[in-house]
């Protein structure tokens, strides 16, 4: 099996039970799977007493890096890459953002979905994103989940798609217009489908499918439930929504279920281990409480939460009382971006300017508290003890950002807390499932020119034909 060495980090962020941070750091993996860790000297030791099948095959040097475990992305919309911009440059608000956007999207197709994940994807992977969880929720026009899981596989990063669906339209009371809903039989059927062919449970697993009905505005109860009966019939098959983003929300849900909407998805089934919502910017108290007891999982996307000024999520106080809480990105056209370092900062900045009724604390939240959010909080949330951190026995999945470089000048005091508190820099390396897929800062599976020109070709045609060029 193919052997790795990396060696000469000045600092390793392991991520371990301990929290150690190891100075001219190193590892060494074999196949997929870290054997493994500590400093260059002991590494050294430890490889001479090995057979000859464990000689190292290659060696990485990454002086002048600071190597961190993978980052994970626990909320995504790719295929909004096409669509960048448009809303969020108005300030428009979560409805009228979506409300704009709606028939643009409808007019995608399947070679738009693959383009648009492909794009997103190799920005996240340059971020340091080695785990990705997406979130398609519109099939118009023949388009199948099977179009982003290609994008996915070719670029090599291990991925976590879920079938999304809508299926209440404007004519039953929910946001979307009915044009991009689906039958609830039709959703169902799909969704046993790619969980039979695609859904790998397994350990250091590349792919596993979830279920995601959208949203409380935009899906109906009944399809809550059977997705998550659906889901829970098979192993790992993990359940996600949008819950508690907008005020607006929560209106919709007490107008139309008489509930908030936490309530709403505890009486639909809707809380336990296997569930992740993202958002989660206005609980309660007591909402926080069933969650953390109830062990189901948030992910907060504090960019798309700013742009769209849905509000400041509670993160320290969900952390305090015991809630897995990841990090996500959010779709490309509500935060424009997919920068996971970036994302670790905001959600460091946004807890310390704190939320009505909290005073501004600038120990609120550290650097670290952020980095642990983007690695270890995306593997509990999405239930794998294989990722997360870099130990003995977790899948090779590492990256490593320069510090020696301009951005970083005079930060050298912390460097592992500079990735953060300085400006958000890309990977020069990024290792996955034991593969080099970018090294020297250059992404090894696409290349991007040709990639970003079509690309921008078919977000032109898209945009063109619903009248928005």
């Amino acid at each position: 099996m193919p052997t790795l060495l990396i060696n000469d980090a000045d600092i390793l962020v392991t991520m371990d039970a301990q929290r150690r941070e190891i100075r001219d750091g190193a590892l060494f993996a074999r196949d997929h799977v870290i054997e493994a860790v500590g400093t260059t000297q002991e590494m050294e030791a430890w490889i001479a007493r090995q057979p000859a099948e464990r000689t190292p095959g290659r060696v990485i040097s990454a002086r002048g890096t600071v190597v961190l475990p993978g980052l994970v992305n626990c909320h995504h919309h790719l295929y909004q890459t096409l669509t960048r911009t448009l809303g969020t440059a108005k300030g428009l608000s979560l409805f009228d953002w979506l409300k704009t956007l709606y028939g643009v999207w409808a007019e995608m197709d399947g070679e738009a979905v693959y383009i648009s994940a492909k794009v997103g994807l190799s920005e996240l992977i340059l971020s340091g994103a080695t785990t990705v969880a997406d979130h398609l929720y519109l099939f118009p026009n023949g388009i199948t989940l099977e179009d982003e899981i290609r994008a996915a596989q070719e670029l090599g990063v291990r991925f976590h798609p879920t079938r999304g669906s809508m299926s209440l339209g404007e004519s039953q009371g929910g946001l979307p217009p009915d044009r991009v809903c689906e039958p609830e039989a039709t959703i169902l059927a799909d969704s046993q489908r790619v969980i039979e062919r695609y859904h790998d449970p397994s350990r250091y697993s590349m792919l596993r499918i979830g279920l995601a009905p959208c949203s409380p505005f935009s899906v109906t109860p009944d399809l809550m439930r059977e997705s998550a009966r659906l889901a829970r019939g098979y192993a790992m098959v993990n359940l996600h929504t949008h819950l508690a983003e907008t005020l607006d929300e929560e209106r919709f849900c007490l107008e139309q279920f008489g509930r908030r909407p936490l309530d709403h998805a505890e009486v639909m089934g809707w809380l336990g281990e296997d569930v992740w919502f993202a958002h989660m910017v206005h609980p309660s108290r007591f909402d926080i409480e069933r969650l953390a007891r109830t062990r189901t999982g948030v992910c907060h996307c504090p960019s798309s939460n700013m742009i769209l000024a849905s509000g400041i999520a509670p993160v320290r106080e969900m952390l305090d009382a015991g809630v897995k809480v990841a990090l996500g990105v959010d779709g490309s056209a509500s935060n424009d971006g997919n920068q996971m370092l970036g994302e670790a900062r905001q959600a460091m900045l946004l807890q310390r300017v704190g939320w009505p009724g909290f005073e501004s604390r600038a120990d609120r939240f550290s650097a670290r508290d952020a980095l642990e959010l983007a690695t270890l909080g995306g593997a509990k949330v999405l239930r794998r003890d294989d990722i997360g951190s870099i130990e003995q026995g977790k899948a090779a999945d590492f990256v490593a950002f320069r510090i020696d470089d301009l951005h970083h000048a005079g930060a050298l005091i912390d460097p592992v807390a500079a990735l953060v508190t300085c400006l958000p820099t890309q990977v020069w390396l990024s290792v996955i499932h034991g593969r080099v897929v970018v090294k020297d800062g250059v992404l090894l599976t696409a290349d991007l020119g040709p990639l970003v020109e079509k690309h921008n070709r078919t977000s032109r045609r898209l945009l063109d034909r619903v009248g928005k060029a």
